[in-house]
């Protein structure tokens, strides 16, 4: 049984950091990869934010490249999202994707991904 829990979420002020995680387990496909996706209250959801691949490949969205930086910890299973510099606008809950799909056009489709994490808040603001 596939399981993705997201931790590290809370409130902080603009120009700040978060470090968010994503534990997995049951899934250790070849040329999967675990996404990083967010939704606004009241705006669909946006992502992925940033990809991280099996293979070690990693990709990231204008919109927080720059300011955020996945890694994973193969040792614990563990996908993390390390977010500075944060704005307001970044305000949403954060929620860690799995997809078995290896094509990189796919693994940009937030269709594919097949398993989802309940979520973690992140709340930017003065």
């Amino acid at each position: 049984q596939v399981q993705l829990v997201e931790s590290g979420g809370g409130s902080v002020q603009p120009g700040g950091s978060l470090r968010l995680s994503c534990a997995v387990s049951g899934f250790t496909e070849d040329g999967s990869a675990i996404g990083w996706f967010r939704q606004a209250i009241g705006k669909e959801r946006e992502g992925p934010l940033c990809i991280s691949g099996s293979d070690g490949s990693t990709y990231y969205a204008d919109s927080v490249k720059g300011r955020f930086t996945i890694s994973k910890d193969n040792a614990k299973n563990t996908v993390h999202l390390q977010m500075n510099s944060l704005k307001p606008e970044d305000t949403a809950v954060y929620y860690c994707a799995a997809t078995t799909r290896s094509s990189w056009a796919l693994k940009l489709d937030r269709s594919r991904y097949d398993y989802w994490g309940q979520g973690t808040q992140v709340t930017v603001s003065s």
